[in-house]
């Protein structure tokens, strides 16, 4: 089971985005990394396409490093680290460091 899953709330705890916090848009596996909503963004300057007639400045999420990002804990607020319970009926859930079930919403 992962640790980070799409539509977790996350705060990043180093670099230029230190301290704020979004929810998870997209996972990298791979590459070990993971999109924010709203942070880490850069701009592309696009070239006119047949598809794209206009062209400019995008501006878009690039992923960030998984190791930079920890979920918040939804009893305290503050980024926590995930531990996995099973349950009596052998089922698995995320919990944080305070006990609480981290997951979606």
């Amino acid at each position: 089971m992962k640790r980070l899953r799409v539509g977790d709330l996350v705060q990043v705890i180093s670099g230029k985005e230190e301290g704020k916090q979004g929810r998870i848009t997209k996972i990298l596996a791979d590459e070990d990394r993971v999109v924010v909503e709203g942070l880490n963004t850069v701009t592309r300057h696009q070239r006119p396409t047949p598809r794209n007639q206009e062209g400019g400045k995008i501006t878009k999420e690039a992923p960030i490093h998984a190791s930079k990002v920890m979920p918040v804990d939804p009893a305290t607020g503050k980024p926590t680290r995930v531990k996995v319970r099973v349950g009596e009926d052998g089922k698995k859930t995320r919990v944080g460091k305070s006990g609480s079930a981290i997951g979606v919403g």
